[in-house]
């Protein structure tokens, strides 16, 4: 695990020109609070000054929170219960986007899963001017036309594969 590499750099730079690597995370963490563990009603007791231990308190909640969670929404006007399968692709696109930011933060390899990274890639591919028009991702960086799935979606996101912060 990435948070767990980052040991002595949580005031590191990340390629999020507003956040440094401590910053990555609690956006993380507070991305899923919004999305997904208070709409289903998780509130995780994390400690306040532990970035490690918020981290696994979260993940663990967002475990439970997903177990719990009915596969199919019981309503489309009950705000309580979020839509997994419109939900869990978004998360999974933002965890794979930050997970890179927070890894080439710390200095550690990110070890992105291509499959997933294929797959979130289309999906971005497909939603292009949503994204865009949310004023949460930059222009899209050139990469070369035989890039790796993970090097073409944080490309397609606004990231630059070769920032490594120096």
């Amino acid at each position: 695990m990435i948070v767990h590499q980052a040991d002595g750099a949580w005031d590191n730079q990340s390629p999020c020109t507003e956040w440094d690597a401590r910053g990555v995370l609690e956006h993380v963490i507070g991305f899923h609070d919004v999305l997904l563990l208070r709409p289903t009603g998780t509130k995780p007791q994390r400690p306040k000054d532990d970035p490690v231990a918020r981290w696994d308190v979260t993940a663990s909640a967002i475990r439970e929170a997903i177990d719990r969670a009915p596969t199919q929404p019981t309503s489309a006007d009950d705000p309580s219960q979020p839509d997994l399968a419109r939900l869990l692709p978004m998360l999974t696109t933002e965890m794979l986007l930050h997970s890179w930011d927070l890894a080439r933060a710390v200095g550690v390899d990110p070890r992105l899963d291509s499959g997933l990274c294929e797959v979130s890639y289309e999906m971005a591919l497909s939603n292009d001017r949503q994204l865009r028009s949310s004023g949460l991702f930059g222009p899209a960086v050139p990469v070369a036309n035989d890039a790796d799935s993970a090097t073409r979606l944080l490309a397609f996101l606004g990231r630059d594969p070769q920032w490594t912060g120096k």
